[in-house]
Formats: C-alpha cells, structure tokens, sequence
C-alpha cells in the first residue's frame, strides 16, 4: 500500500484541494469540502483491461445500430429514445418513496420475461424486504436475481459469474470499495464505484441502472461528476402524498432531453398515463374566476395544464408572493408588467399562483396565462372556459411568439377547446385547416389581451 495524504474534497462538484476552506473555488459552493484520505500512488480498474488504442478517421467507422431493449412500459422506453441501449448507464434520481425501486423492479420483470438475465442489487434492504415488494408488484421471473451486498467487489465477481444483461444498482450512494479508505456515500466512493460500473457497463455491454439518492434542494447527492459519467439522468418527480408522479429526462445520449412521463401509483406498482392534459384537467372547476388552460411543452409533448391564481388583500405591511410549480422571480416581472402597463394596483394585495397537479413549468410560453389568471381573480372575471392562452411576456407588455405553436393548438383541439389567445407573430403562419377547428385570436400586447378576454 502507498503513502497516503489528506486531500478535501466538494460534495457538490468533487473538485479537491490539500486544504480546507469555506467556500469551493471551482463551484462557488459554501461549506462543502470534506476531509479524505487518498493514496499516492495510482490503482489500475478491476473491471477493464489496459488495452492499446489507435485513433481513427471518422469517415472510416462503420456505425452499428445494436437493437434496443424493449420494456414494453411504452413511456418509460420513449423517455429513452426507444428503449434501452446495450451497455449504456443510466441514472434515476428522486425523493424517498417517489417510486425509483419499484419502477425498476417492474422494468426487470418486464425484461426478465423477454429471457434476460436482470441482476438487481439491494443494498440497501435485504433480499426478504425486496422479496415482499417483488410479491406485492406480482414480479416472479426465474431469469429475476436479487443480491443484498454493498462491497463493490463481491458484487463484481457475481457479475462475473452469472453475466447478466441488466444490471440495477439499489443505490449507488451505498456502495463502497475497501481500498478507499472513506465512508459510503463520500466523494471519493461514488466517484470510484460509477467509474467503475461505466468500465462494466461499456466492456461488458451491461445495461445498467444507478439509483441516487437527492439532497434537500432536490440534486442528486454526491459529486456532479456522478451525472457526467452516466449516459442519462432520469428525474422522478411530484408528491409522494399524491398518486401521480411524473418522469423528467435531464441528459440522454440517445435521445431527446427534456422529455416527461406520467405514471399513476396504484397498489400493483406504477402505471402508465398515456394522456397527461385529461389527467391534469379532470378536476378542474370553469366557473371559476382566476383559473387559466396554456398548452405547455414539455419536450416534443404538448400539455394542457391549470394555473390557478388568487389575489387576496393583504394584512401585513409587505404583500406575500407565493408560487408553486412557477418561477418566483417569473412572477414578479409579470406581476410588474400588470401594475406599470395596465395599471392593476397589487402593491396593497397578496397573490398566490399555483400548477393544478404538481407539473413544474419553466418555459416562458406559460406568461400570458399566468398574467391572465392573476387579473381574473383580481377582477373577480372568469375566463372563457373554452379559451386556451399561449404566449410569453416581455418588460413591455408585448407578447413574444414561442415555439412550436401547431403542436399546442393540435392538444387543444383533441381535448375540446373552441378559442386560443396566441401571439401575432405566430398567429399569421398557422395553416388554414387549423384556423377551421380553432377560433385563433392574435395578441399583440398585454392590454389587448385583458380586453379581449373580459
């Protein structure tokens, strides 16, 4: 064994340094270095051989599309471009009890069916407890292998011997190697052990699934560096209280990012929804001052949601602003652009905005309802229940077109909607078929909006 040195080390970004200070200088983060212990000198990686490489002219290498694994969960192999790469390396990240584990165990029962050999490892509960959530999903595959271990090199040599096609890592922040002489969960031992099982992962064409745990602001914990390595970062969403969860893709290098799925929690596991706007508008009350529909994009999907505003008087000295699903500082612009261009009075008033169903929406095209909602409660007015509202707001109170606008109006006709407020930039190419099932109506500003609608 070498000489060993103490080195710290950020927990947000990995970068290390000899000594300790307040805040990182490669990430700006406070009060996120961590004492460890490394070794001088360098260890080879169990899971690859050193082997001799030589560079090659792009115009030489033939492309081989392998054929994707299919889990036959139509969203969750849409969210991955199509369905699962051989050898890739996946992530999935969420809060405690959104459901990663048991996704998995039914994505194993669906491939383990097809006759492939799924591995899943259970560090962090023994084979008995997966074993009852296994019964309770109904998963019962004989090509199903469950191993509660935690040391990565025991769980290498079971790879080793039983070569198998899936691999589920339950969770990456609990495994460790004993040469790194730190804690699960440390810096140094995600670093060491993602490494590791992306060198398995590519040698050994293993489709592998790494669990993460998240931090209190929502991140996956551990160094950035664990979601660089990975080929994908899937993100579970929504309130565990609730049943519905929702998917997000943030990285995919086989297919497109950004993309969002639904499920349903029920007592067999989760459940596909294959139509999110009727999901998100089933509850919803028309009669309603304060209640606006936008057509929002979430990847390539259109999706009607709710928002949902309410202006109160306030009591205290300094009014509350308070949103959930949208931007706070969002709000405030556009609450803002309704004081200096149209001249609502909300400095004496508390508003609250809020996305029926839990959906976080980041995208600007959701500008225009979310004004229109908060006049509408202000005003006591209700909104059209057949209008649908898409546009994005500008310091001006001009309404900036948005992308994509065919794709919104389409899910707004499917889901019954007579009328749609648009920008008049992208009202002038729409095609003539679509102005037939849908009354479109130009906005070129903020004013022209709130007379039009009230």
């Amino acid at each position: 064994m070498g000489k060993q040195k103490i080195i710290y080390s950020c927990s947000e970004c990995g970068h290390s340094q000899p000594k300790w200070s307040g805040q990182c200088f490669q990430c700006q983060s406070w009060n996120t270095f961590t004492e460890e212990i490394q070794f001088v000198e360098k260890k080879k990686f169990e899971s690859h051989e050193v082997k001799t490489v030589k560079p090659v002219r792009v115009n030489e290498v033939i492309a081989q599309e392998k054929p994707r694994l299919k889990t036959h969960l139509i969203e969750f192999d849409r969210l991955l471009g199509g369905g699962i790469v051989p050898g890739s390396l996946t992530l999935v990240g969420g809060d405690p009890g959104i459901g990663k584990s048991t996704l998995l165990l039914q994505t194993s029962q669906a491939l383990a069916k097809q006759g492939l050999t799924v591995l899943y490892v259970c560090g962090e509960e023994s084979i008995d407890q997966t074993s009852l959530r296994a019964r309770r999903l109904e998963v019962n595959s004989e090509q199903l292998y469950l191993l509660s271990e935690t040391n990565f090199s025991l769980i290498k040599n079971q790879i080793d011997q039983l070569k198998p096609d899936i691999l589920i890592i339950d969770s990456i922040q609990i495994l460790y190697k004993s040469e790194i002489p730190s804690a699960p969960g440390s810096v140094s031992q995600v670093r060491e052990t993602a490494t590791e099982f992306m060198h398995l992962a590519k040698g050994h064409q293993i489709a592998t699934f790494l669990i993460g745990h998240v931090t209190k602001s929502g991140e996956i914990a551990g160094p950035r560096v664990l979601e660089h390595i990975v080929d994908t970062v899937l993100y579970f969403e929504g309130d565990k209280h609730q049943n519905y969860r929702l998917m997000r893709v943030i990285k995919n290098r086989f297919g497109p990012t950004d993309e969002i799925a639904v499920f349903q929690m029920e007592t067999g596991g989760l459940k596909e929804v294959n139509n999110p706007s009727e999901i998100f508008l089933e509850e919803r009350t028309k009669e309603v001052a304060g209640s606006a529909i936008i057509p929002t994009l979430e990847g390539t999907r259109p999706i009607l949601i709710e928002v949902q505003a309410l202006v109160t008087q306030t009591v205290f000295t300094t009014p509350s602003r308070r949103c959930q699903g949208v931007d706070q500082n969002r709000l405030a612009l556009l609450l803002a652009v309704l004081e200096k261009r149209v001249g609502y009075h909300l400095h004496n008033r508390d508003v609250f905005v809020s996305v029926a169903g839990g959906l976080k929406i980041v995208e600007p095209a959701i500008d225009l309802g979310v004004l229109l909602a908060v006049a509408s409660s202000l005003s006591s007015k209700v909104i059209d229940p057949d209008l649908v509202v898409i546009g994005e707001v500008g310091l001006g109170g001009e309404v900036r077109s948005v992308a994509r606008i065919e794709s919104r109006l389409k899910e707004a006709i499917h889901m019954g909607f007579k009328k749609a407020l648009v920008p008049a930039r992208n009202g002038k190419g729409l095609s003539h078929d679509l102005q037939e099932k849908i009354r479109i109506k130009p906005i070129e500003f903020v004013e022209d909006a709130i007379d039009v609608v009230f």
